[in-house]
């Protein structure tokens, strides 16, 4: 019994840290958004992905993420 608390333990905390993974996404307008896990884009997209503590500085804007898979261009969400 010690070692299934000891098991169900270590894997919330697994399970904490694998949910907690998130990153930073701006395109070359200066959209900027963020995402709980990094994605694969279309290739030509003009993205560039940061760490999830990196913050935009002048020139950049916050966005909200669309629904589900997407970016921004010309303001607008296109998902994929």
């Amino acid at each position: 019994m010690k070692y299934l608390g000891t098991a169900i333990l270590a894997l919330s905390a697994f399970a904490f840290t694998s949910a907690a993974s998130a990153a930073v996404v701006c395109n070359g307008d200066g959209d900027c958004w963020r995402v709980k896990k990094k994605h694969e884009y279309p290739a030509g997209v003009n993205l560039r992905i940061y760490g999830d503590e990196w913050e935009p500085g002048d020139g950049y804007r916050w966005r909200e993420a669309g629904e589900g898979r997407g970016y921004y261009r010309g303001g607008v969400w296109i998902g994929f």
